[in-house]
């Protein structure tokens, strides 16, 4: 074996000890491994003058900017129905029995979501309704840099149809080796789904035609701005949605993926090595993260992967991504600490390979979606699970959830109440009015009982 395929030592997949330590809430979230090659402030006035271009110059913007960035030329970036059409028409059997699949599990994980309306006479004459109602319109975005995510078409569209919007648009990076237009495979699973507002546009700029919509100029029909915007991406796509964030709803910051798996001496080190692997593969900034209290794993574990990553298509990527800060073994004393770290940590991907893993995944509070045992990998979700992989990251599943129906449904309160049941309750409100000082209030339900 020479030195170019010889298997890369993975010393420096980095150990984070934390047996011993009695740390604050705010230390041990100091403490995890994170990225340090990008992050929202390092690229945030980036972002903002490609937003703030989008908005001014419209058409003539997106146009110069898939020229920069994807090397392609457009006059409008919206694809045409017939290359939606031929994408289906000449895509693999076997690929779209897979999307096929996918999306009758995702559609039945996302109908059984489905909230019910409820109604509640608080009082006789007095009706209170908790109605959901979708939003209008959706921009769903799809990567297609690294890897072409044609399973990001699914997780996107399929809560929003469930959810009922009827106005769906989706956007994906243009590809010079396909004329201009997004991945075929993407194009194809639109158009299996029924998705026929489809653009090649990539980034932040595709988030900025959403939020703020494109106007016409009498030969290009317009972007017509989005309620939501929803879809996974690398940081620029992540802090384009926080910057938007107020004049559209958006899904969470899911950015550059991450997976932890919580591991004890039960595990085995060839899963635990394989599934850290899967998720590095994504992205050079990818985060795969072993948490456990046992040395003798962890070793085993970095054994495995110098193994296994010699013989992985992406090597380069993967090892970039394994031996990044974000990414390494956090040693704890035992898995309750184990349990306490993974919610520091708030992982979009969390694995749980230990003993009684279904009542420890059950303690966990903070992590995009959980994976229980060694026969629910992250792949599984990202494909063919049922769940959705349009997840919360870099810490921000602590208080950000996944991608559901419920991105794309609000809840409306309706009020109906009758003379009888206001007359009830009119010496509070005139009550509460005075004691705020507003007594135009009061005097709004005292006017219609002369």
């Amino acid at each position: 074996m020479n030195a170019e395929t010889a298997p890369a030592s993975f010393d420096a997949f980095r150990t984070i000890d934390l047996r011993g330590t009695h740390l604050s809430a705010a230390e041990l979230r100091s403490a995890m491994p994170r990225s340090t090659s990008a992050s929202f402030d390092s690229v945030a006035a980036r972002v903002e003058g490609i937003i703030a271009d989008v908005r001014t110059r419209g058409f003539d913007s997106l146009t110069e900017l898939a020229q920069r960035f994807d090397g392609v030329q457009q006059r409008h970036p919206r694809v045409p129905a017939e290359a939606l059409r031929e994408a289906l028409r000449t895509l693999d059997p076997s690929v779209r029995s897979a999307l096929e699949e996918s999306i009758d599990r995702a559609r039945a994980f996302a109908a059984a979501q489905k909230p019910e309306d409820v109604s509640l006479d608080i009082r006789p004459g007095a009706v209170l309704t908790h109605r959901w109602v979708p939003v209008g319109r959706v921009g769903l975005y799809v990567p297609g840099g690294l890897a072409v995510l044609a399973s990001s078409v699914v997780m996107n569209v399929v809560p929003a149809q469930a959810a009922g919007v009827e106005s769906i648009a989706l956007a994906s990076p243009p590809h010079k080796d396909f004329g201009g237009l997004p991945h075929p495979v993407i194009l194809a699973a639109a158009e299996l789904l029924g998705v026929n507002e489809v653009y090649g546009i990539g980034g932040a700029q595709a988030i900025a035609a959403f939020a703020y919509g494109v106007a016409g100029d009498g030969n290009r029909n317009p972007i017509e701005p989005v309620d939501v915007v929803t879809g996974p991406g690398n940081i620029y796509v992540a802090t384009a949605k926080r910057l938007v964030k107020g004049v559209v709803g958006i899904d969470a910051e899911a950015g550059t993926t991450e997976i932890a798996v919580l591991a004890d001496r039960t595990a085995q080190p060839r899963l635990v090595a394989a599934d850290l692997i899967s998720q590095a593969e994504h992205d050079p900034n990818a985060a795969s993260v072993l948490i456990t209290p046992s040395v003798e794993l962890a070793a085993a574990v970095r054994a495995e992967l110098s193994v296994q990553v010699a013989s992985t298509r992406h090597r380069e990527r993967v090892e970039t991504a394994l031996t990044g800060p974000q990414s390494g073994t956090i040693l704890v004393d035992d898995i309750d600490h184990g349990v306490t770290v993974c919610d520091a940590y708030a992982a979009e991907h969390l694995e749980i390979h230990t003993a009684d893993a279904a009542a420890v995944a059950a303690r966990i509070r903070n992590a995009g979606a959980v994976f229980v045992g060694e026969y629910s990998p992250v792949s599984l979700g990202d494909y063919c699970a049922g769940s959705n992989h349009v997840l919360p990251t870099a810490g921000t599943a602590a208080f950000a959830s996944g991608l559901s129906i419920y991105t794309f449904l609000r809840a409306m309160q309706i009020i109906d109440y009758n003379a009888d049941a206001l007359q009830e309750v009119s010496r509070h409100v005139v009550q509460l009015a005075q004691a705020e000082d507003l007594p135009g209030h009061g005097d709004a339900v005292q006017v219609r009982f002369p």
